[in-house]
């Protein structure tokens, strides 16, 4: 979805991956295709390669790299040769360069974006054009939810989705029964934070001030200020850069008051800058690079193997969309040419092998999938997303019923209302 403010060495860092990529997809496109009378299959790959988000883009390219790689760039006897663009994190670039991808470059099915804003904006111009898209990481509510998205496949989750069984855990496991909630001041951070204050207050939880940080915050101190220090947890929402200073400035704030967040503010592309800052904190997620299963395990360690760095859960996430990309292209033997048909394809794809765990699609195209519930602890000398619950199949409508749910504003500023805000 988001951030990363970064260095000069890394901006490098990320062309030079896009040319690396580049280049392995040109060589793949050399080889001989097992199928000689199948023209190859484009893919266009649209992510954040520079500007705020690049340093979770590198994952995500890391992600399909290393499936496509495993596969020989060839599914059901079609070559892939991947179309790469750079949306820097902004959607007017992003639908430039969508329209480049689609008009101009004529390719078969869109991969990506990272950003949620890119993604809501591509979204009308995909099913205008009929332009099959398969979003790993993007997790809008709304995309799945009140305004449907016909040409969209999300194989990933929707922003509320991980937050509203960690909301449950926090009142039920914890026994937590008063908190304020801190996160970013964009949908991002509202439907995160949202779901998890919607369960909480269900269960019985007060919530009794909610404080929301423009996206361009490096300070952090006027707003830890504001946290009242008489409740029980905060809750937060942050990725990227944001979540390392966040962090790290709590701590030397001198704040003790646990905190319980939405997982990408422990990610694993950020965790270890994060540091001894991290310790302790309970977040939730459909991944976790500690995930103690023969399938992750074996995951993890080509990823390394390839990359010199585990996974986070961007790097998975693309790994998984890719999963999906090729089980609608099997299941329609290498012709994806009814762009409908493709979509309807993507959808019906089961995975009983991702790394995260299974994968199956609700009614409305999201994911039903495993929620980690994790503790960042010290495991030998380095810090991970340790498991501690697993609530299974969780669907993006929680425990609520569906028609009940949708007629609900989305998770916002406004909603659901703090009960005990003074």
């Amino acid at each position: 979805m988001h951030h990363s403010q970064r260095s000069r060495a890394t901006l490098v860092r990320s062309f030079s991956l896009a040319a690396v990529l580049a280049a392995s997809v040109a060589l793949a496109g050399t080889t001989p295709a097992l199928a000689a009378d199948q023209a190859p299959l484009k893919v266009g790959f649209i992510s954040s390669l520079s500007g705020y988000f690049a340093a979770p883009g590198k994952y995500m390219e890391e992600g399909l790299k290393l499936y496509l790689q495993e596969h020989d760039y060839t599914i059901a006897g079609r070559k892939i040769v991947l179309d790469i663009a750079d949306d820097q994190g902004n959607p007017a670039v992003g639908l430039t360069q969508l329209r480049r991808l689609v008009e101009q470059d004529h390719v078969d099915v869109i991969f990506g974006p990272l950003s949620a804003a890119v993604g809501s904006a591509m979204a009308t111009y995909l099913d205008a054009h009929k332009m099959p898209a398969v979003y790993p990481i993007v997790s809008s509510d709304d995309l799945t939810q009140r305004t449907p998205a016909a040409y969209v496949v999300r194989t990933g989750w929707t922003s509320s989705q991980t937050t509203q069984p960690l909301g449950d855990y926090a009142y039920k496991t914890l026994k937590y029964r008063k908190v304020a909630t801190i996160g970013y001041d964009f949908s991002f951070g509202w439907e995160s934070i949202g779901g998890a204050v919607a369960t909480f207050q269900d269960d019985g939880g007060k919530v009794v001030k909610q404080i929301w940080t423009p996206l361009s915050t490096t300070d952090f101190s006027p707003y830890l200020s504001e946290l009242p220090r008489d409740v029980d947890a905060v809750f937060c929402s942050y990725s990227g850069s944001q979540a390392v200073n966040f962090m790290k400035q709590y701590k030397a704030f001198g704040l003790k008051i646990p905190l319980v967040c939405q997982g990408n503010s422990t990610d694993e592309s950020t965790l270890q800058a994060t540091g001894s800052a991290a310790l302790g904190t309970v977040t939730a997620l459909q991944y976790s690079a500690a995930l103690d299963t023969t399938t992750n395990k074996k995951f993890v360690a080509a990823y390394t193997k390839a990359y010199g760095h585990g996974p986070s859960y961007y790097g998975e996430g693309t790994y998984v969309g890719a999963m999906v990309l090729a089980g609608g292209i099997e299941a329609l033997h290498g012709n994806v040419s009814d762009p409908a048909a493709f979509v309807k394809a993507l959808r019906s794809v089961n995975l009983t092998n991702a790394p995260r765990g299974s994968v199956t699609f609700d009614a409305y195209g999201n994911p039903v999938e495993n929620v980690y519930i994790r503790k960042v602890e010290d495991v030998g000398g380095q810090l991970a997303n340790v498991v501690i619950k697993i609530d299974r199949n969780v669907s993006q409508f929680w425990t609520y019923d569906p028609a009940a749910f949708l007629r609900h504003p989305v998770y916002s500023r406004n909603y659901p209302p703090c009960n005990d805000c003074k």
